[in-house]
C-alpha cells in the first residue's frame, strides 16, 4: 500500500515528464522548421519522410508526420505498453500543433547562405530534444519507437539504432531535391542528432556509487532509506593502520540524488569518510533492465 508521500512523489514525477517532453518537442520543433525544413535539410525518422513528402508532393508536414506516426504507434501499444504510447502521443500531439503553428506564423529563413550550419544547429536542437524525450518516457515518434522497441531488449544505444533506421530516409530526399550536397547536409544532421540522443540519454540515466565510513551508520542509512529511497548495504570492513573494526556503507543511487546524500551524510556526521565514483551501468530494481541475447533452439 502506498503512502501520501509516496503518491505524491509519483504524481510530481508524472508532471515533470509531461512538462520536460512539452519542452522536448518545443526544441525539436525550432530546429525542424526553423533550421532544417526551410533549408531544404532532411532529418531522419517521421520528420525526415513528412519532409520529403512536403518537398515532392506539397502534403503539410504536419499532416503526414500525424498520420504515419498514427499507424506506429498502434503498432506499439502492445510492446512499449500504455504508459510509453500516452506519452509519446502527447509528444506528437505537441510537435504537430507547434508545427503547425509555426508554418502559418513564422515565415523567416535564417542561414540561408550557410547550409552547414543550419544542419548543424537544427540536428543540435532535435537531438536534444528527442534525448529529453527519451530520457522522459516520450519521444517523437516514428523510429524513436523503433529505438525504444529494440533497446527495451537488447543493449544497443538508442542513437544507433535510429541512425541505421534513417540512412535510407535520408537517402531518398535526393529523388525529389536532386542535390547530393542537400543529402550530405542530411548525413550530418544524422550523426549529430545521434550524438546529442546518447549525450542526453545516458546523462539523464547515469548512476553513482558511495561508499561512506561513519559511527552513525545506522542513521545515515535509514535516513538515505527514506528520502532519496535508496537501499544501502552494509559492509563490514577493518581499517589497515589503525586496525579497528568499522561499518561501512555502500550506496548506489541516481546522479541527480547526488547532491541529497551529500546533504544527509553532512547533517548526520559531517567527519564521515565518504567515496563517490560514476558507475557505467547498474540493473535491478529502480534502475535499469538486463538486456541480453537469448539463444534460440
Amino acid at each position: 500500500m502506498t503512502t501520501p508521500t509516496e503518491n505524491r512523489a509519483s504524481i510530481g514525477k508524472e508532471v515533470r515528464d509531461y512538462i520536460m517532453i512539452f519542452i522536448a518537442m518545443m526544441s525539436y520543433c525550432i530546429g525542424w522548421n526553423i533550421f532544417l525544413l526551410p533549408n531544404n535539410i532532411t532529418t531522419g525518422g517521421v520528420p525526415g519522410i513528412s519532409s520529403v513528402l512536403f518537398w515532392g508532393l506539397g502534403i503539410p508536414v504536419q499532416t503526414s508526420y500525424f498520420v504515419i506516426n498514427a499507424v506506429l504507434l498502434l503498432i506499439a501499444l502492445r510492446i512499449l505498453g500504455w504508459k510509453f504510447c500516452v506519452k509519446t502521443i502527447y509528444a506528437v500531439l505537441v510537435l504537430t500543433v507547434s508545427t503547425t503553428y509555426m508554418s502559418t506564423h513564422y515565415d523567416s529563413h535564417l542561414l540561408a547562405d550557410q547550409p552547414f550550419m543550419a544542419a548543424i544547429i537544427g540536428a543540435a536542437f532535435c537531438g536534444c530534444g528527442v534525448g529529453i524525450g527519451l530520457a522522459n518516457n516520450g519521444s517523437t515518434g516514428g523510429t524513436d519507437i523503433i529505438a525504444a522497441i529494440v533497446n527495451k531488449y537488447r543493449d544497443v544505444s538508442l542513437g544507433r539504432v535510429i541512425l541505421i533506421c534513417d540512412v535510407i530516409i535520408i537517402s531518398s530526399s535526393y529523388l525529389v531535391l536532386k542535390d547530393w550536397e542537400r543529402v550530405i547536409y542530411g548525413y550530418v544532421v544524422l550523426y549529430v542528432t545521434a550524438f546529442c540522443i546518447d549525450r542526453v540519454v545516458d546523462s539523464a540515466r547515469r548512476s553513482v556509487q558511495f561508499f561512506i565510513i561513519s559511527d552513525k551508520y545506522k542513521e545515515i542509512g535509514e535516513r538515505i532509506n527514506r528520502e532519496p529511497h535508496r537501499g544501502c548495504t552494509i559492509v563490514d570492513a577493518q581499517g589497515f593502520y589503525s586496525g579497528k573494526d568499522v561499518k561501512m556503507l555502500f550506496v548506489l543511487a541516481k546522479r541527480r540524488q547526488s547532491d541529497m546524500i551529500f546533504r544527509i551524510i553532512n547533517e548526520v556526521d559531517p567527519h564521515a569518510f565518504v567515496s563517490q565514483s560514476a558507475v557505467i551501468g547498474v540493473y535491478g530494481e529502480g534502475f535499469d533492465h538486463f538486456k541480453i541475447r537469448t539463444k534460440k533452439g
